[in-house]
């Protein structure tokens, strides 16, 4: 991605929460650091997994698959939250970045920093609230490591993870291939994993309970690569700085423009009032269960019936459209009829809940 204009203080300046945020300042981050000392062609695809190339393995064997390997971290207050833990959501969190590059997911690796002072009994929970999420998934937890820390360097628990699954050589899933005139789905409702741990953080009340979305996608991106093989071209699921950031991402790796339609966008009423309440907009606060799809509008029929059969696509809509714009704007058409920009947070909108 390239993100015009803003550049890091690199003489200076100091990591500060923002760069946490998944929006600008993250995405500065990654760009003149990261992308600047570990420049490789496949890290620069800017993708959340990595699919390695078939010229990597023996050209004389007949490969019909393609690894697919991605890492992540997980750092969420409180550890457990309506609708999930931090054990569950790092196994679909891991998962999910798989699947958005249309990979069946095989086998994790989990380390651990451990804070002096947790109580055991909850890492327990947490393990085996990590090893019920990956017998659901299908994967095996391979390999780990664990460290503890001294009392008040550390927030209890952080769990980080590496995914390894594998994805049929023709299938071709990246944030670079979205095209002018494309249909932009989203699975569901949006918003509901990051009011849910704030409700909990925050001890807010609602007439009815907000619930984590987290769950494992690859089945339902399974159901969708059936019905339409050819006609999915980018995934992603919009966790830290949620949709926004999300399509802002795609966006500049695609090289074009996305118009959003508020009133297809599916908000819950409680989530809705949370927000309003505090001040926030659910474009941008993080999901966990929920995906975004830019697919050929041919095939947009297919798509959204195969989606809508699976139980966690059964809000599928389409929200929006690929537009032609060399400045790579996300815009969104109110409810009024107006036009608003969907711009990169440049700062973060909640604490970090992902």
């Amino acid at each position: 991605m390239s993100i015009k204009k803003y550049h890091l203080d690199l003489k200076n300046g100091v990591v500060d929460m923002s760069h946490g945020s998944g929006g600008r300042a993250t995405a500065q981050l990654i760009q003149e650091i990261f992308y600047k000392a570990f420049n490789n062609p496949l890290l620069g695809q800017g993708d959340d997994a990595c699919v390695i190339p078939l010229d990597v393995f023996d050209s004389n064997r007949d490969i019909t698959k393609r690894l697919v390997l991605t890492t992540d971290a997980h750092v969420v207050s409180p550890l457990f939250f309506p609708g999930g833990d931090i054990g569950s959501l790092s196994i679909n969190g891991t998962v999910n970045d798989l699947a958005m590059s249309g990979a069946d997911p095989k086998y994790i690796t989990a380390s651990f920093i451990l804070e002096e002072g947790l109580p055991l009994a909850q890492l327990a929970k947490i393990a085996n609230s990590m090893a019920t999420a990956a017998l659901a998934c299908g994967v095996l937890i391979v390999a780990g490591d664990t460290k503890v820390v001294e009392k008040g360097k550390g927030d209890g628990i952080f769990i980080s993870t590496t995914g390894i699954g594998y994805v049929d050589k023709d299938v071709d899933i990246r944030g670079s291939n979205a095209r002018v005139g494309d249909a932009i789905i989203i699975s569901g409702t949006i918003g509901d994993h990051g009011v849910a741990v704030l409700s909990r953080r925050e001890s807010l009340s609602f007439d009815t309970q907000v619930l984590s979305d987290s769950a494992a996608l690859h089945t339902l991106v399974g159901a969708m690569l059936f019905a339409a093989p050819q006609g999915v071209r980018v995934l992603r699921d919009p966790t830290r700085g949620g949709v926004g950031i999300s399509l802002n991402e795609i966006a500049h790796q695609s090289n074009v423009g996305i118009l959003l339609s508020e009133e297809s966008i599916p908000v819950l009423p409680q989530v809705s009032a949370a927000c309003e309440l505090l001040g926030l907009d659910p474009l941008y606060i993080a999901n966990e269960g929920k995906l975004i799809a830019i697919c050929d509008p041919i095939y947009l029929d297919d798509i959204l019936n195969a989606m809508r059969a699976h139980p966690l696509g059964s809000g599928a809509t389409k929200i929006g459209v690929v537009t032609a714009d060399e400045n790579n704007f996300v815009q969104m058409t109110t409810k009024l009829g107006g036009k608003r920009m969907v711009d990169w947070l440049n700062a973060e909108q909640l604490p970090r809940i992902c």
